[in-house]
């Protein structure tokens, strides 16, 4: 009985591991975030294991058939479009469900976006808070506000379309002089990282249209 949690490329697909690669080949079904998404990879490194969908508009529905079978003995492997499952992606369903239900899950080192655009950043990296994506309504201005108190460095996703509203309010909240990095499309031909004041970054990216996907480091309140 085991679930194998298995990172993908964020970007390049040499980035994948031969473990991962192994792993995949050798399972009884992989659990894909979007099965089209994930068949471009797959059919790069010719793995042939049948795919089944797994996103979080099924996952509620999903994850005790899933458990069930690899109770069963079906051997199961999670992916999601690209980095590491779970890590602001669908995986923590299932994993919770397996680890409640005495399966074992094996989660393999690999890609997560944060990470690289962390270390690239020069902002200080030996503590740190992961926010993910912040809340789009409800909560948002009140999690700032918490936020404004905060002395690690902060790391942030989000899509282009909100990188704008995102930085100014940043700015609002934490000061305009606030050092940050702006890293988009990590490993990726395109892969571009702006490193300034809040104010510097609101500057750059009005003038340049925000493309790709973003991950956004800020430093955190000096003591």
């Amino acid at each position: 009985m085991k679930l194998y949690i298995v990172p993908t490329p964020v970007g390049n697909l040499e980035d994948i591991t031969f473990r991962a690669i192994r792993i995949l080949k050798e399972v009884d079904l992989i659990l894909a975030e979007d099965t089209r998404t994930s068949g471009f990879l797959l059919k790069h490194y010719e793995i042939s294991t049948p795919v089944q969908s797994h996103h979080k508009f099924n996952e509620h529905k999903t994850v005790q058939t899933i458990t069930q079978r690899i109770k069963a003995g079906t051997v199961v492997a999670l992916i999601s479009d690209a980095g590491t499952p779970a890590i602001s992606d669908p995986g923590f369903l299932i994993v919770r469900q397996c680890v409640e239900e005495g399966i074992e899950v094996e989660c393999l080192p690999g890609a997560t976006a944060f990470v690289p655009a962390l270390v690239a950043s020069g902002l200080p990296n030996d503590r740190f808070c992961f926010e993910g994506f912040l809340p789009q309504k409800k909560g948002r201005q009140t999690r700032l506000k918490e936020l404004s108190e905060e002395s690690r460095t902060m790391i942030f996703y989000e899509s282009p379309y909100r990188v704008l509203k995102t930085l100014s309010q940043f700015s609002e909240y934490f000061g305009g002089e606030r050092l940050a990095s702006v890293s988009r499309e990590i490993s990726k031909l395109y892969e571009e990282t702006k490193r300034g004041t809040l104010a510097e970054l609101i500057e750059h990216f009005t003038i340049n249209q925000p493309k790709g996907e973003f991950v956004i480091v800020v430093a955190g309140k000096e003591k």
